[in-house]
């Protein structure tokens, strides 16, 4: 698999994400887990975590190839990111307590937290964090991690400030900080990297195997830290994990599926923990070329998918419609726009005008890296076969989908689990130049209204150029985004306050206690 794909996968915690999502009709219940009436947090307990991962592809690296979710998890409570997801805004402070943009919004100055140290005891300096984000640049993955900041354009002034210098205006740079900005200490050998001290809420004790235990850093700058520590145990499969959880044998399975999630809530005592569009599965249609050039097709199989249904089967109802624009956790998603619904009628008059050869059967290549995304291809080809279309699902080994089909295709399936952000999917998969850009769009209005976005200062004024973005690629872009799958953890009984934000935000776990 292309190795900026993974990264950027596993960051926005993708793989694994709906494990299991299998059809199981029926209306769902669902729990949290957060303290009850006349609780509070109470400090002691060891949580033990079940997490996704294999033994052929563990890493210690924190700016490598996380291909394991237990390995991200691991370096995520061990290792702190500049900043972090949030709720409004959805970029929070973390190690870098403030930021402040210049004038022209290209060079942003970072401070950082007072009484940050590393495990170690030494302060965090910020030669500390420019030599990490610098190293994390020269990675394979670094240049999607930081686009339009050069290494040399990231340097520090004194002992606590950072300063990132951008190509381009940039008015939501913060937002690229919260993923994969671990910093390390200084001069850090690649083969110290697995004891390398870091400086999160969590401090590691000891790892084997992919397994491992973290204690609580008990002076950690980011506020109170409930756990004494954290176990993380390896699993390779979803329903291993989920028995083990059954058995009392974890406390959390974590990112465990839909599946699951049905027998669980048969059962009192355990929780189902939903984090809503955690993961996004659309459907890409070429742009460029090809059979779904012409704008008028694309917009016709939009109108041939029943949306609540593709929901209802492919996500066992543990998601929500989606409207065709991906990044539906930003505070700026426009909900305004009007929902597309399914009209076969417009769709076949479209194709008509369109000119659409519907003699040929045209082929939706797939992998199944995600189970969902095959029965999700395939529940399309019948939806707009009801419009005449035919379409065959070719299912293909996953090396082979994402070197040969990936960003090459005519129609593809595809998933991202970084959803909270439009700018980031208007600057990783849709301006003309990105380096991901899966439709191969080339739309000189969109560019320009990104541009103009990243050059607005003002939060309000920026929302409402984001609002015409988003329209832009709801009328024209080669996205069928036919719906958002939840995340899902299964927690026991006693566990407290697992965070439930997307992507990065559910490895946030110094939050979380045990009532017992």
């Amino acid at each position: 698999m292309n190795v900026n794909r993974r990264q950027v996968l596993w960051a926005g915690g993708a793989i694994g994400a709906t494990a299991l999502l299998a059809a199981c009709g029926g209306d769902e219940t669902s729990s949290d887990s957060p303290a009850k009436a006349g609780e509070k947090p109470r400090r002691g307990g060891t949580l033990r975590v079940g997490a996704l991962g294999r033994a052929s592809a563990i890493t210690r690296d924190p700016h490598g190839t996380q291909a394991n979710e237990s390995d991200y998890l691991i370096i995520s409570l061990v290792h702190d990111t500049l900043t972090v997801p949030g709720t409004k805004p959805n970029t929070v402070p973390r190690l870098a307590a403030s930021w402040k943009p210049s004038d022209d919004l290209k060079t942003w100055t970072f401070t950082l937290a007072k009484g940050a140290k590393f495990h170690d005891g030494t302060p965090v300096t910020a030669e500390d964090v420019v030599w990490s984000l610098k190293r994390l640049r020269n990675t394979p993955a670094g240049a999607s991690r930081l686009p339009g900041i050069k290494p040399e354009n990231i340097k520090a002034e004194g002992d606590d400030t950072v300063v990132l210098v951008s190509d381009y205006a940039n008015a939501e740079l913060p937002q690229l900080t919260r993923l994969t900005t671990f910093v390390l200490k200084k001069d850090t050998a690649d083969k110290d990297l697995g004891k390398a001290p870091g400086t999160g809420p969590f401090k590691l004790d000891w790892f084997r195997s992919g397994n491992a235990r973290l204690v609580r850093n008990k002076n950690w700058y980011g506020g109170d830290v409930y756990l004494d520590a954290i176990e993380v145990k390896i699993f390779e499969s979803p329903q291993a994990m989920a028995n083990a959880l059954l058995a009392g044998q974890i406390d959390v399975a974590s990112n465990v599926g839909a599946v699951a999630a049905r027998t669980a809530e048969k059962r009192g005592d355990i929780q189902v923990v939903r984090r809503p569009n955690d993961m996004a599965m659309p459907i890409v249609m070429r742009t460029t070329d090809g059979p779904f050039a012409d704008a008028k097709v694309r917009e016709a199989l939009r109108l041939a998918v029943d949306r609540d249904a593709m929901v209802k089967q492919v996500l066992s109802g543990y998601g929500t419609v989606a409207n065709d624009i991906l990044g539906t956790g930003d505070p700026a998603y426009a909900k305004d726009i009007p929902q597309r619904k399914r009209d076969l009628a417009k769709a076949k008059s479209l194709l008509k005008e369109a000119g659409f050869d519907m003699s040929k059967t045209y082929k939706l290549l797939t992998t199944e890296d995600i189970p969902g995304l095959a029965e999700a291809a395939t529940l399309f080809t019948s939806q707009v076969r009801e419009a005449g279309v035919k379409v065959e699902v070719v299912k293909q080994e996953s090396a082979t989908f994402w070197d040969k089909t990936w960003l090459k295709g005519d129609l593809y399936t595809t998933y991202w689990g970084t959803n909270d952000s439009v700018v980031f999917f208007a600057s990783k998969t849709m301006v003309s130049d990105s380096g991901q850009n899966e439709a191969g769009w080339k739309s000189a209005e969109f560019d320009a209204a990104y541009k103009k976005a990243m050059a607005t200062k003002d939060a309000a004024e920026r929302t409402k150029v984001l609002h015409e973005l988003q329209q832009i690629e709801y009328d024209e872009s080669g996205y069928l985004l036919w719906g958002m799958a939840d995340g899902i953890d299964l927690a026991g009984a006693a566990v407290r306050d697992l965070p439930t934000l997307p992507g990065y935000g559910r490895v946030q776990l110094e939050t979380a206690w045990l009532a017992r």
